[in-house]
């Protein structure tokens, strides 16, 4: 259900967890209208409990990551010149022809990675060595893509040559080859201001002309996990400013079982709270400024 379509006013395109989608024209030619709510989802759920300024803190921190990788990769965003209702959490960007793979980079073994590693010493597909501990940093980036699922399922883990089979070698290749150049850049931004970017996912559209544009939200605390480089300690702790602490809450404290047909409880006003700190705190470490909403 749209949170926003009575005040935007616009032919609605699609709801997704944490986004919606509206058809807008702007100067004659088609685009969207992407506007970020502040619902938060976890466990292929989204949560009944939404976290306060969330939905503006993941639209301006990308817009940053945009602007910061301008010269290794072109971008969706056409306007931030967005109905007022929205100000602040929406884009007007391109409409692209999206390529369905969930293209993840990972310079470090933890989440279901480290959940493969431990049956098959895999990650998708991609061998590892022997005696890796959560946490570790690997001997050079993996690209390790998923096929999208639709709301309330499961993305699907798969190794490249499944991604080749589906969408042919070239694009494989291209997808892969600039998730990992991305990654690269960020991850090396990132450093400099005392952030391991632990794993990212990216998403990729086709312009007519076949350019891979990156496309929807970038190298936020929902679609990477960020890690404080001076108290990382590799099998030990992996202090985050993501949404893994509302995954851990909701799969230890909150007695509620995961693999159930049960909904997520609602979120206590204390794990509501820490969570949108460490989304503020993401945005300070990051950009450099503090998070005000426009």
């Amino acid at each position: 259900m749209s949170q926003f379509g009575d005040q935007v006013r616009l032919p609605l395109r699609h709801v997704g967890k944490v986004r919606e989608l509206y058809d807008i024209v702007v100067d004659g030619q088609p685009r969207i209208l992407m506007v970020a709510t502040d619902n938060i989802s976890a466990f292929d759920h989204v949560l009944s409990t939404t976290i306060p300024d969330k939905g503006a803190v993941l639209t301006q921190l990308s817009l940053w990551w945009f602007d910061a990788l301008r010269d290794v990769v072109d971008n969706h965003v056409v306007s931030t010149d967005v109905p007022d209702a929205v100000a602040g959490r929406a884009t007007i960007v391109e409409a692209l022809d999206m390529v369905e793979v969930e293209c993840v980079a990972r310079g470090y073994l933890t989440g279901s990675g480290w959940a493969e590693y431990q049956v098959s010493g895999t990650v998708c597909g991609v061998p590892l060595p022997a005696g890796l501990r959560d946490g570790d940093r690997l001997p050079e980036p993996i690209f390790t893509p998923a096929i999208k699922a639709p709301v309330g399922e499961h993305d699907e883990n798969v190794d490249y040559a499944t991604i080749a089979a589906l969408h042919g070698d070239d694009l494989a290749a291209r997808l892969r080859d600039l998730t990992l150049t991305i990654y690269a850049n960020a991850a090396a931004i990132a450093a400099e201001r005392g952030i391991i970017l632990a794993d990212t996912k990216f998403e990729f559209g086709r312009r007519p002309d076949g350019e891979l544009v990156l496309a929807d939200e970038v190298l936020t605390p929902d679609s990477s996990r960020f890690w404080d480089a001076e108290a990382w300690a590799p099998g030990e702790s992996l202090p985050s400013f993501d949404k893994q602490y509302v995954r851990d809450w909701l799969a230890g404290e909150s007695g509620w079982d995961k693999a159930s047909d049960t909904r997520p409880p609602a979120l206590p006003d204390d794990v509501v709270a820490v969570t949108r700190e460490r989304y503020l705190e993401a945005y300070r470490r990051i950009t450099g400024t503090e998070f005000q909403l426009r």
